[in-house]
């Protein structure tokens, strides 16, 4: 066991992985969380506009693990209801710039609706995401999760790439969604 505990901790430098967590997640973790990437963003990159874009592009993440969670946990290979939204998030530094990857659990039957969404972020240009954003914005029309769409379109839009994203069907109610956001300079 200890000798893949330094695996895991080489495998993580290799990766220049700055942050990853799994677990619980509450206003007061993400919060914590929100302050460690400002710090090691303010360690790291020298560019401020890059930072606030890193920073920015955490937080909607942040915020849509929190509040768009199935509040699914996982005991002993057995699926659990939880108060407390449950996922990962990790963020590393690479080549082109920075990688935030979260990924939760959401209802199987909310996955079609999130693909068309994410499938028509990917095919506009900045223009056409601003114009997105102020329509929606203007729409007004909230989900039962209280959330207009807007956090994805905003993702979109920080990173300045396409959202790359994934679904694993866990059970006849469930799906694993995963998320990559790049944040290039």
């Amino acid at each position: 066991m200890l000798d893949r505990i330094h695996d895991l901790y080489d495998e993580l430098e290799r990766q220049r992985v700055m942050i990853s967590f799994k677990g619980s997640l509450t206003e007061d973790l993400i919060t914590a969380l929100l302050g460690l990437v400002e710090r090691k963003m303010q360690a790291i990159e020298p560019d401020q506009r890059v930072r606030k874009r890193v920073f920015n592009v955490v937080t909607e993440c942040l915020q849509n693990l929190f509040h768009h969670n199935a509040h699914l946990k996982l005991a002993d290979g057995q699926a659990i209801t939880t108060r407390e939204p449950h996922g990962v998030v990790m963020i590393a530094q690479n080549e082109q710039g920075y990688s935030v990857l979260t990924g939760n659990f959401m209802a199987a039957t909310d996955v079609d609706h999130l693909k068309v969404h994410l499938d028509r972020i990917n095919t506009l240009g900045p223009d056409e995401l601003r114009d997105l954003y102020r329509e929606t914005l203007a729409d007004g029309q909230f989900s039962t999760k209280g959330g207009g769409g807007l956090g994805m379109i905003d993702i979109a839009r920080k990173s300045g790439g396409k959202l790359e994203y994934g679904f694993v069907p866990y059970d006849k109610d469930n799906a694993f969604f995963s998320l990559n956001v790049n944040v290039t300079p």
